[in-house]
């Protein structure tokens, strides 16, 4: 394992399971001190002795990503207990109310709206303000989705219209910030080894034999695959990669 994020300090929202959590422990093991941010403190605690236990250092902090003090705090405490913040990896998100639009309640909006919209839009406004202070600036990568700009299904139109909108923050941000020193990328990834790629009643054995039909790669991608991902944007490797969104749906919209 490298060491790109050695002494480096990365923030990553929604990191109680899934993609979070596994872009949470592939940055402390290569170095970086992590700061893990969710709703529940108990899987962000989970996160965090997973984190330790591989040797890296780690601190939970509770936030609703929808909420611009919560994030505003979670930036401070990173910098208050590591020094700065390097990295930030806006991950949280939420599919409610699958069916068609019609039918979506006005509820199940305004939820996704408010966390995969709003919540990237204040969490980079608060990671953007620290980083532009510092002399290394810093990196960001948003976290949108294969739905959206690059692909559309019934019964997912709202929550394809939010990860559309992370695609275009992302776009707009990187412009508008890379010379304060911020730059700015997003991973989108398609059907991932987790729940939400899972239908209602689904196992993952079932899972596995519909991808062989339905993705070229013939199966879904790995945590950790989005992950390598993720870090490759945050790290020097790509220090000229700029407001582009890197695919990882194992061939899926190719």
């Amino acid at each position: 394992m490298t060491s790109r994020f050695t002494d480096r300090t990365a923030l990553v929202t929604g990191a109680g399971s899934g993609i979070g959590r596994a872009v949470a422990l592939a940055f402390a093991a290569e170095g970086a001190n992590v700061v893990v941010a969710g709703r529940r403190r108990g899987p962000l605690d989970e996160t965090v002795a997973l984190a330790e236990a591989a040797g890296g250092k780690a601190l939970a902090v509770t936030a609703d990503v929808s909420r611009a003090a919560d994030l505003q705090a979670a930036v401070a405490a990173a910098v208050e207990r590591f020094g700065s913040l390097d990295v930030a990896v806006n991950n949280a998100g939420v599919f409610h109310g699958g069916g068609p639009l019609a039918d979506l309640s006005e509820e199940d909006w305004h939820t996704q709206l408010g966390i995969n919209v709003t919540g990237v839009f204040l969490a980079l406004q608060a990671e953007i303000r620290q980083m532009r202070t510092q002399p290394a600036g810093g990196a960001i990568v948003n976290i949108a989705s294969t739905f959206g700009l690059h692909k559309r299904q019934p019964g997912a139109t709202a929550y394809a219209a939010t990860k559309a909108a992370v695609s275009v923050l992302t776009r707009g941000a990187a412009l508008d910030h890379i010379g304060d020193g911020v730059r700015i990328n997003a991973v989108s990834p398609g059907a991932t080894a987790t729940s939400m790629s899972l239908r209602p009643g689904e196992t993952e054995a079932g899972r596995a034999e519909r991808m062989q039909r339905e993705v070229p790669l013939g199966r879904v991608a790995s945590v950790e695959e989005v992950a390598a991902a993720v870090l490759y944007l945050a790290s020097d490797d790509a220090a000229s990669v700029v407001g582009t969104e890197l695919v990882v749906d194992s061939g899926q919209t190719a």
